[in-house]
């Protein structure tokens, strides 16, 4: 016969007590044996503890990004593609690390696909100074205007570096002295201490990570990213209009 859950973690409770009456040692006795003859139900303990532990941070999560809500999705000084979707995705990404890499075409096609979807991208650079310098200079005025090509672009450099954060600002046109002067602004670096801040409120500590309505998308998980819109235009299409 196998153990019900709750009857388990009952059971090894009372098991690994400490202190024990004789009939309540012989008891655990039993138990540690059949565990050792049935190692799958400790197995299938860990996996309700980890559900429970995947459910409750995410009930953390859709706290913070209810109480988060405006800066995630309606901060002007982001760049968004689609700006008149009615479904926003927002995305925390650094453009030298190698998982937002991996999906950067994923999520231009998506934009491309789904006109009706906003998307806003939040500059996280945690993979060093040509990370942080390409995040600020994307935030800044003339790059800004060029943001879904030059992420793509970047995202496209197997190992960005200072010369080809140049290279590819002036291939779109823009003179790289002056978009590097834009982004040494205080307000620039305000914008970027934000997010950063903004990323610590909702426990994002890896980029990419995916936010879409009150669902968090950590890591380059597209397929999960995908249904999430999918469940969020549906949502959108029972409102009233």
């Amino acid at each position: 016969m196998t153990l019900s859950t709750p009857a388990l973690a009952l059971t090894l409770a009372l098991a690994l007590g400490g202190c024990q009456k004789a009939e309540d040692a012989a008891f655990g006795q039993k138990v540690r044996g059949y565990l050792l003859e049935h190692p799958e139900v400790l197995q299938e303990v860990a996996d309700k503890l980890r559900e429970k532990e995947k459910l409750a941070a995410l009930k953390a999560s859709a706290g913070a990004i209810q109480k988060h809500r405006a800066q995630l999705e309606r901060d002007p000084r982001d760049f968004v593609a689609n700006p008149r979707g009615k479904v926003t995705v927002v995305e925390f990404f650094d453009y030298r690390c190698g998982y937002c890499k991996t999906t950067a075409p994923e999520v231009v096609k998506l934009i491309q696909d789904n006109p009706d979807v906003r998307f806003v991208f939040k500059e996280l650079p945690i993979f060093g100074e040509v990370s942080d310098t390409a995040a600020r200079i994307a935030v800044s005025g003339p790059a800004k205007a060029k943001g879904l090509e030059l992420y793509s672009r970047w995202m496209g450099e197997q190992a960005l570096n200072d010369a080809s954060v140049d290279r590819h600002l002036a291939a779109v046109g823009i003179d790289p002295a002056a978009a590097r002067a834009a982004a040494r602004s205080p307000a620039v670096s305000q914008h970027i201490a934000d997010v950063r801040q903004l990323a610590s409120a909702l426990s994002i500590e890896g980029t990419p990570a995916f936010i879409v309505g009150d669902i968090m998308i950590p890591g380059a998980d597209i397929a999960a990213l995908k249904a999430a819109i999918i469940v969020a235009k549906a949502g959108d299409l029972k409102r009233p209009g």
